[in-house]
């Protein structure tokens, strides 16, 4: 989480110059179109077809579009402009019209309150200035009764292990700002009043090559990058199942999480 006017700033700004230089790749990326957490999200929320559903950081789109078939209306927001531009580009492809798009920030979403039935976000809360406000920001925009799901990557609750997982992914993309622990998580929604009534927990191995490409490091940060992970203590490699071929790192698995909290009717 940052801390002052100038840091949220300049974090709002890391993100939209990073992911509005790469929006086009994201909306391609297999990672981010498709996969089980995908599917487990949308079910999570228990759509009906009356719901009104808000879809925070969509990036590529890709849980608006799945959520617009089961919905009568979805708003797509985002804070980068071309990476909503993007999104919409895409969801339009897919003859999809039941969507609008707005540029909000997670932390000041602009929408009335109890105005939808279902927020969701997905991979993206990592990049936010300030998770605390995006939790209240949700809970004021969800109607009674209305659900919240979403899904990150989440640290391990060892100081040890949570600085790794947050200093490569750093090193990597400078527009992250933390992956949190699930307490921290917890703490930040039962603040709010949203009760938390599920969470579940998976692994997703990446590729180092792919991973390092997506974000488009340079080969001397990335050849960098890949020496720090290579000297790093054993319990933390096998922790994260690194996976080191003729003293070259081939993939690593992080940690993910799913979680649904429910405002009281």
């Amino acid at each position: 989480m940052r801390d002052g006017t100038g840091e949220y700033d300049a974090q709002r700004q890391r993100v939209q110059q990073q992911f509005g230089e790469i929006a086009q790749s994201y909306v391609e990326s297999p990672r981010h179109r498709s996969g089980r957490d995908l599917k487990r999200l949308v079910e999570l929320a228990e759509c009906c077809p009356e719901d009104r559903a808000l879809d925070v950081a969509t990036g590529g789109g890709h849980t608006a579009l799945a959520l617009a078939p089961r919905v009568a209306h979805v708003v797509a927001s985002d804070l980068t402009p071309r990476m909503l531009e993007a999104a919409e580009a895409f969801i339009r492809s897919q003859g999809v019209e039941n969507v609008s798009f707005e540029v909000a920030a997670a932390e000041d979403l602009r929408f009335d309150e109890a105005s939808f039935d279902i927020v969701s976000c997905r991979i993206a809360p990592h990049h936010f200035a300030d998770v605390v406000a995006f939790c209240r920001e949700v809970a004021r925009v969800l109607k009674p009764g209305g659900r919240f799901v979403l899904m990150d990557s989440v640290a391990a609750e060892d100081d040890e292990l949570d600085h790794f997982i947050n200093d490569i992914e750093w090193r990597r993309d400078k527009s992250h700002a933390r992956s949190y622990r699930l307490s921290e998580w917890q703490t930040w929604i039962a603040a709010t009043g949203l009760d938390v009534d599920l969470v579940e927990e998976f692994e997703r191995r990446h590729e180092f090559q792919q991973w390092t490409k997506r974000s488009r490091m340079a080969a001397q940060e990335r050849d960098e990058l890949e020496a720090i992970i290579l000297s790093t203590p054993q319990r933390v490699l096998e922790h994260f199942s690194v996976e080191i071929l003729d003293k070259r790192v081939e993939s690593f698995a992080d940690h993910k999480f799913i979680l649904r909290a429910r405002k009281q009717a």
